[in-house]
């Protein structure tokens, strides 16, 4: 059986957002499949949906909040098994999820994380993988856990932000994800500043999967995003409503 697995804490997404991606992923994913969900609160979480609490961490209080708790993901003892890809509640799917579990097996895939255009062409982009999307093992590959209570201290002094911290453990067996996959919305459909504040974000042509890390959310940007600064800015991205909705 395969797994899709995501986590949910605090208040920044409510439970429409796990629903969400449970429908996008049983739309989109063509065998069978069960949805995990570890949570501090599954209320109003479909009833299709299995939910777990979220495996305590080693942490500071203040990294509680942070992408650090999917580290918790590589304890031993997890209640699944079998391949299972691990999906961030801020994307939108919009096509077939399936070459996310056959690529590259035996290994730890994960998505290339996005540079800024200068950093991509003169070729200094970071070997950083970005933790929205990735496939794991759980109770196989738990030696990224035991790592860390290793060295807890020096990671958390070291690595910012955490998926940096995650490629390090995992470079040995890690894959990038094929770039044609996936899109990032602030990088390929927002539009460069100022043209940002006059043209509405384009749809990318062939992304399965459109990842929006940081801010806007995808409902901030379907209805459109001020942001705290007029390149943050975007016009409404009504091309969103349709992947959003799913479902629903």
């Amino acid at each position: 059986m395969k797994n899709v697995v995501t986590l949910k804490w605090g208040t920044r997404y409510g439970p429409e957002f796990a629903n969400r991606l449970f429908h996008a992923v049983r739309t989109h994913l063509s065998e069978p499949f069960e949805f995990h969900c570890f949570t501090d609160d599954a209320t109003g979480l479909n009833s299709e949906i299995k939910t777990h609490p979220i495996p305590e961490i080693d942490l500071p209080p203040h990294k509680l909040s942070t992408g650090w708790r999917k580290l918790a993901l590589f304890q031993p003892g997890l209640p699944l098994s079998g391949p299972s890809l691990f999906l961030d509640l801020d994307i939108i799917v919009r096509g077939s999820l399936d070459s996310f579990f056959e690529f590259a097996p035996g290994k730890i895939p994960i998505i290339h994380n996005w540079s800024n255009t200068m950093r991509t062409i003169t070729g200094r982009r970071p070997e950083v993988g970005n933790s929205s999307i990735f496939r794991f093992l759980p109770n196989e590959h738990t030696f990224v856990y035991e790592q860390y209570l290793k060295e807890k201290d020096w990671a958390l002094e070291t690595f910012n932000p955490p998926q940096t911290y995650l490629t390090h453990c995992i470079k040995p067996i890690m894959e990038f994800y094929p770039e044609s996959w996936t899109a990032s919305f602030k990088r390929h459909c927002r539009p460069v500043f100022p043209l940002n504040l006059l043209m509405a974000p384009r749809e990318p042509k062939s992304a399965q999967v459109v990842v929006f890390h940081g801010r806007p959310d995808p409902d901030e940007a379907l209805n459109g995003f001020e942001g705290k600064k007029l390149h943050h800015r975007t016009k409404p991205a009504k091309w969103i409503e349709k992947y959003w909705t799913v479902g629903q």
